[in-house]
Order: C-alpha cells, then sequence, then structure tokens
C-alpha cells in the first residue's frame, strides 16, 4: 500500500470510529507503530486529524461534545478501575465535591456507608445517587443544567461553590495535557470546576487515558492546583512521569 492511500485510509477509519489508535492501525495496516505515528503526524499538520494520546481522532469531533449516555458507554472498565482507586482518597469523614461526569458518577456509586460524609456534587444524576445512602448529607449546588451533561452551571453554582469548603474535591476532566493543564468544551462548566479547585483542600482528577493529550476550548485549571491524578493502565509511563514533574502524584488503576 503507498503512503498516499495509507493516509487515506486512516482518515476514513477515523471519521467512521470516532478515533484510531496506533497499535490498531499497526496492526491492520501491517507496520510498526512508529510509521502510524509519522502518518498520524502528516495528517495533524494537514488539518485532518488532532493527535490525542495513544492516537488520533478527526477535527470534526472537537467541535462535538459527546452526550452523557454516549460518554458512559466509553471506557466502562477503566472508569470503574479509576472510581475504586479513587476511593482511596476518600476521607473517613467530612466533606467531600463530587463534580459532573461519568467517571465521579462511578465513584459515588461506590461512596463508604460506614461513616459520615457530607457530599457536595453539581450533577442531577450523583444527586439522585447518593441521597439514599445511610450516613451520607448531600447538598446540590443550583444553577442552570446543561441538557448535555445534567450538570448545574453558571453565577449560582459558581456563588454556592464560592461559599463552602470541602476536604476533598473529585474533578473529571475533558482534557488533559501537560502543557495545557485542564481542558473542558464549555465556559460554563469550566467556570464551575474552577470554582470547585478554589473550594478544596485536597484536589484529586479522574480521567482514562483517553483524555491525556486532548486539549479543549476552555481551560479550568493547572496540573499545578491538582494533588492527585487517577487514571488506568492505559497511561504510558512517559505522560505520567510529565505530569508528575508538575507536581501531582499519578495514580494508574
Amino acid at each position: 500500500m503507498y503512503a498516499a492511500e495509507r493516509l487515506q485510509l486512516i482518515v476514513q477509519r477515523a471519521r467512521r470510529d470516532g478515533r484510531v489508535d496506533v497499535a490498531g492501525l499497526a496492526s491492520e495496516l501491517d507496520v510498526t507503530p512508529e510509521t502510524v505515528r509519522r502518518d498520524l503526524t502528516t495528517l495533524e499538520r494537514q488539518g485532518t486529524l488532532r493527535r490525542v494520546h495513544g492516537g488520533a481522532i478527526p477535527v470534526e469531533r472537537l467541535r462535538f461534545e459527546p452526550s452523557l449516555t454516549v460518554r458512559d458507554a466509553l471506557m466502562q472498565a477503566e472508569k470503574e478501575r479509576i472510581a475504586k482507586a479513587a476511593l482511596e482518597e476518600v476521607p473517613d469523614g467530612g466533606a467531600v465535591l463530587l463534580d459532573a461526569g461519568t467517571t465521579t458518577a462511578r465513584l459515588a456509586e461506590m461512596l463508604p456507608t460506614d461513616r459520615g460524609l457530607t457530599v457536595v456534587t453539581n450533577a442531577l444524576p450523583i444527586a439522585v445517587s447518593v441521597s439514599s445512602l445511610p450516613n451520607v448529607t448531600v447538598f446540590m449546588a443550583g444553577g442552570r443544567i446543561r441538557g448535555r451533561t445534567l450538570a448545574a452551571v453558571d453565577e449560582w453554582a459558581v456563588r454556592s461553590l464560592q461559599d463552602i469548603f470541602v476536604d476533598v474535591a473529585f474533578l473529571g476532566t475533558n482534557g488533559v495535557s501537560a502543557e495545557r493543564g485542564l481542558t473542558t468544551p464549555d465556559v460554563a462548566e469550566a467556570a464551575v470546576k474552577r470554582a470547585m479547585l478554589a473550594s478544596a483542600r485536597r484536589r484529586v482528577v479522574l480521567a482514562d487515558h483517553t483524555k491525556f493529550g486532548s486539549d479543549h476550548f476552555a481551560r479550568f485549571g493547572r496540573l499545578q492546583d491538582v494533588d492527585v491524578v487517577v487514571s488506568d493502565t492505559g497511561l504510558d509511563e512517559e505522560t505520567a512521569d510529565a505530569i508528575e514533574a508538575l507536581g501531582p502524584r499519578v495514580v494508574r488503576a
């Protein structure tokens, strides 16, 4: 297969599947991973694909924020492992903050019920999930509800978060990179996440490996602002080391 044909096939796969990964393409095309990485770099320079950790996505996808249902179906095993590892960061008592997101929602389902916890969240699904747990008191940050994420946003949510201080905040993110920090597509959600970072004694970010190396429109925090990043074993050691060099401890579950 000629190089031009290979590049065309890679673009077709990315647009069909929403993402391509280096290992899968190397096997399918019978070339080395290095060749695939060079092809992805070429396509990124052409403005066709955007490189992300372990692969690439079509540029069209950068303008589209998947719905909560779609995101919840992705990386399910990895999210379960991340949530279980994040349980180690839950205090014996006191207050925690759970950001909206599919990984933080899994953590909410695993919260211990043998200790008194106050849970603050801006996510409708999480508030419903934890409201029936024994020994758990739930506070919902009010505001406009974004239909795509079911998260409370805007000034009401930000203002309520400015008036509290929790022991640990567990945050989700759409993108993580050493260069740009923590990013998300929506400026309203970014403002709420920024307020969450400021309202916590310790900050823990939950992000599966596909989020690394991806930058989105609105930045809400620096990696220097984070104490722990919990990901999965798909995150390579080189990237983990680069993140840890900026301050946070990295856990690969």
